[in-house]
This record gives C-alpha cells, structure tokens and sequence, in this order.
C-alpha cells in the first residue's frame, strides 16, 4: 500500500482518537471515520480502520469487562446482523459521497428523535423508545452504518443513552457491541478487497497509538460528570453527522 506522509501522520491521530474513543468519549468514533475518508477514499478507510478499532475494542475490553448489560445487547444484535446484511450489498454499488450524505442525514435524524422523544411520547402518549419497533429499527441502522462507514457510534450513543445507562456501564456494554460487530464485519470487509495484507500491516503499526488513547481515556472518563458526559456524546455526535453531509 503506498501512503503519503499526511496519510500517515493523521492514521496515527486517528489510531489515538480510536483508543480514546473506545475508553472515554465514544462519539469520537464517527469523527475518525470522517476524517479518514477525507484522506483516504471512503470505501478504503473502511477497511483500514475496521482493525484498528477491533484492536481499541479489545483494550475496552479487557478494562471495563464487568460493566456490559448484556440484556440491552441480546435484543439489539439479531437486528445489526440484518443491518450489515444491507451494508454489505450497499457498500458495492453506493457512491462515498453518497454514503456520507445518507449516513450523516441519518445520525441527525436520530439525534433530533433522541433530544425531542419526551415531548413526542407526551403527544402519543406511548414509550416508543421502550417499543422492540425502536430497538430493532436502531439495531438495523447501527448495522448498516458500522458496515458501510464505521459511523454507527453515534446510533449506539442514542440507543443506550434511552437505556438511562450511566457513563461506565454505556462504555462497557459499547466496547463489547461494537467488538462482537466489528469482528462481524471483517469477512465482508475482506471479501470487498478493503482489508489486504498490506493495510493490516500498517494496522499492526498502529496499535501503540491506540494503547496510548485508551489509557488516556481510562484517566479522563472519571472526570467526567455523568451529564456532562451525555451532553458531550450528543454534541459530538451531531457534529460529527454534519461533517460526514458537508465531505
């Protein structure tokens, strides 16, 4: 694979925002993803940083392993499958600019739900956040977006942000969802020719810079007031939904 130095040197930032994201704040993920297909064409960036993350996914792992509630993943996964499913059969004929644009109207769609759903399940008098329509709906978004673009983050940020998890538990349970589809992904991925042994070399590389960015994330997540931590996923998530529409 021949890489530029600017290519280089922002795979190393992003293996280090990928660790932290994985650690501390994990909407940083869908900024990576934008950032990466600003100096890499969009389907390639897929596959380079599908490793990267699994490796992140790992560290998180390893560290907040007694923190997953599995019950919120067990109804989800079924329906990321299906998700990826789509993903797969879309990634071969969309455009990156338009899987950009589809991706980032989708996140803001959903944050605008999230931030609005009080006042609309007053007006339906019904929980639909609490509904198995919402849940599988999320499930197959969160799919499509982790295989088209490793964007699902800011899906997953919603869904367990309406579980009223606190930022521990949301770390926890997001580090093995995301491993479990990540690690999914791969066989696709590779069957798209967008992991090659010469991206997994340069993967390989990155790892040290991903083991700085988790550990950097395990000191600043106590830090963080809960509200402030659920202020600052959303925020970070909506920019990074219009990032991905202006590429």
């Amino acid at each position: 694979m021949d890489i530029t130095p600017l290519q280089l040197t922002i795979t190393v930032l992003c293996a280090l925002l990928i660790g932290f994201s994985k650690t501390g704040v994990p909407t940083l993920g869908i900024f990576v993803a934008a950032i990466m297909a600003s100096v890499f064409p969009a389907k390639e960036s897929v596959g380079l940083i599908t490793p990267i993350l699994i490796t992140g996914d790992i560290i998180a792992i390893l560290y907040y392993r007694k923190t997953v509630v599995w019950k919120y993943l067990l109804v989800l996964l079924p329906w990321v499958l299906a998700g990826i499913g789509v993903g797969f059969f879309v990634l071969r004929y969309i455009s990156s600019g338009s899987l950009s644009v589809l991706i980032g109207s989708l996140v803001l769609l959903l944050i605008v739900l999230h931030l609005s759903k009080d006042w609309i399940e007053n007006k339906l008098k019904f929980a639909f956040t609490k509904s198995p329509v919402f849940n599988s709906t999320l499930g197959v978004l969160a799919g499509f977006t982790t295989m088209v673009g490793n964007a699902a983050g800011s899906i997953m940020s919603i869904y367990l942000l309406s579980k009223g998890m606190n930022k521990t538990l949301f770390i926890g349970t997001n580090a093995v969802f995301f491993f479990i589809v990540n690690v999914i992904k791969v066989p696709f991925t590779a069957y798209l020719g967008l992991i090659t042994p010469q991206s997994l070399t340069l993967n390989a590389w990155m790892i040290p810079a991903v083991a700085i960015g988790a550990f950097i994330g395990f000191k600043v997540l106590p830090l963080i007031p809960q509200k402030a931590f659920q202020a600052i996923i959303l925020i970070l998530a909506t920019l990074g939904g219009l990032n991905l529409l202006l590429l």
